[in-house]
C-alpha cells in the first residue's frame, strides 16, 4: 500500500531520517515505486516536490534530505498505484488553492467506486488524474468551503466536525487514512491498511509520535527522524508505520486528528457515515 508521513513542529525544521525511511519504501525491496511527493509548507504557500518514480532511486529525494526547505508542517506520500497510470497528475500530495489558502492532501487506500457517490461530489472542484485519492481531495474541498466563505480562520471545532463526516462517508468505501492541511492546522485520519504480518487489512493505519527535540546548547537532531537547526522545538509526526523504536502511538480505526506547531490540539472519535445526497 502507499505510504504517508507528516511532520508538524513549532519552528522550522529540516526533514531528514523520516524522508529517507519512507523513500526506503519506495525502493525494489519496498515494492512501492509508482511515485512519491512532498509538500512543504512555506508561510501561505507550499513547495511541491513530485516525480512519478520510486522515491528510493531518487536524486530529488536525496538533494531534499541535505538541502530541502525549512519548514512547520510536511506531508509526504509515496504511491503504490491501484487506480490511475503511473504519471505526474496522479501523483499525491495533492495542493488546491481555496480562498488564499493552500490546501494539501495525501491518501493510503483504495476507494472503490468513489465516482458518483452520494456526498461524495466534488462539485466545481474536478480532478486532473484519475485516481480516487484526488476525486476524495475534491469532494473534500466542496465540503469545506462554505466554511472559508470568510476572511478569518473557521473554528477549529467547526473544521473536525466536516472532516470527520467526510471521514466516515470515506471508511464506507474502502481504506481511508489520510493527511490534509488547511495550511492553519494539520489533519490526519487513521483506518485501516494491509498489515504486512498477517497480510490482512486491519487497524491501525497510521501512527503518530509526539517528543520535545533538544535543546539550543545540544546536538541538532532529534529522534524520530527529523533534524533541526535550531533547538528546544515540539515536533509530532504522523506516518503509515513506526519509523523509529520509540514509543509511536497506533491511531484507533477512524480516529481523527489536529495538530498545529507540533503540539495535539484535539481528537475525535469516529463518526456514523452521513450518506448526505450529492
Amino acid at each position: 500500500m502507499c505510504e504517508l508521513l507528516a511532520v508538524s513542529t513549532s519552528l522550522p525544521t529540516r526533514l531528514t531520517f523520516s524522508l529517507h525511511t519512507l523513500a526506503a519504501r519506495g525502493s525494489p525491496t519496498g515494492g512501492t515505486r509508482d511515485g512519491w511527493g512532498v509538500a512543504f509548507y512555506q508561510g501561505g504557500d507550499v513547495a511541491l516536490f513530485r516525480e512519478p518514480g520510486a522515491a528510493g532511486d531518487s536524486a530529488l529525494v536525496r538533494y531534499l534530505e541535505s538541502d530541502g526547505p525549512p519548514t512547520r508542517l510536511a506531508i509526504s506520500h509515496i504511491r503504490h498505484a491501484t487506480q490511475g497510470a503511473v504519471q505526474l497528475s496522479n501523483t499525491q500530495p495533492f495542493v488546491r488553492h481555496l480562498r488564499g489558502r493552500t490546501h494539501v492532501f495525501a491518501h493510503n487506500g483504495n476507494l472503490a467506486a468513489i465516482e458518483g457517490m452520494p456526498g461524495l461530489a466534488g462539485g466545481a472542484w474536478q480532478p486532473v488524474g484519475q485516481t480516487d485519492s484526488e476525486r476524495a481531495f475534491c469532494a473534500l474541498l466542496a465540503r469545506v468551503e462554505p466554511l472559508w466563505a470568510a476572511s478569518a480562520v473557521p473554528p477549529l471545532e467547526e473544521r473536525l466536525a466536516v472532516l470527520d463526516g467526510f471521514a466516515a462517508d470515506l471508511r464506507r468505501l474502502g481504506p481511508a487514512n489520510f493527511l490534509y492541511s488547511d495550511g492553519d492546522a494539520l489533519f490526519a485520519h487513521g483506518h485501516r491498511r494491509i498489515q504486512p504480518a498477517l497480510g490482512l487489512i486491519e487497524p491501525p493505519g497510521l501512527w503518530t509520535l509526539r517528543r520535545h527535540c533538544a535543546a539550543a546548547n545540544e546536538p541538532a537532531h532529534c529522534q524520530g527522524g527529523v533534524a533541526v537547526k535550531e533547538g528546544g522545538r515540539m515536533v509530532l509526526c504522523v506516518a503509515s508505520v513506526p519509523l523509529t523504536d520509540e514509543a509511536w502511538r497506533p491511531l484507533a480505526e477512524g480516529e481523527l486528528l489536529a495538530a498545529r506547531d507540533g503540539e495535539l490540539l484535539a481528537t475525535r472519535e469516529p463518526a456514523v457515515a452521513s450518506h448526505r445526497p450529492a
